[in-house]
């Protein structure tokens, strides 16, 4: 089970705000932590440590923060509307636009997703699938 995943920010504020854009309709909560931005899963009673927190935060050897190639966390959404209103919400919060809405064919004629960057760069998903008897 994860626990939970940190995500580099060069201005945790200016992050957060994306990540906040994007995470709290899913049901998340957002808690300020000594400059950085945590989300965790509403009821959750670990809410440092997951299971599914979001650290947004400085790197901590300092450097600056860089996206991660290949690293993208993608987080599940209801259905296609929630994916069409978060993207536009990540993209109004400071993001942007790395694929719009809308199902690939690529993964499955099911799978409905959109794909935003953050801030720093780093690459975000959020999908649905439209028939969940279908994986």
């Amino acid at each position: 089970m994860l626990s939970n995943i940190s995500i580099g920010a060069n201005d945790p504020v200016v992050s957060g705000q994306f990540y906040e854009a994007v995470l709290v309709p899913l049901g998340y909560e957002r808690h300020e932590i000594e400059g950085s931005a945590r989300f965790s899963l509403r009821g959750v009673a670990d809410k440092d440590n997951g299971p599914g927190t979001v650290w947004i935060q400085k790197p901590f050897d300092g450097k600056v923060a860089t996206a991660g190639n290949g690293m993208m966390p993608a987080f599940r959404a209801a259905d296609p509307e929630t994916v069409q209103r978060l993207h536009a919400a990540g993209i109004a919060a400071g993001g942007t636009d790395e694929g719009p809405p809308g199902t690939r064919a690529y993964y499955s004629e099911d799978f409905y997703v959109a794909y935003l960057r953050d801030p720093v760069g780093n690459k975000v998903s959020v999908f649905c699938v439209l028939d969940p008897h279908s994986t």
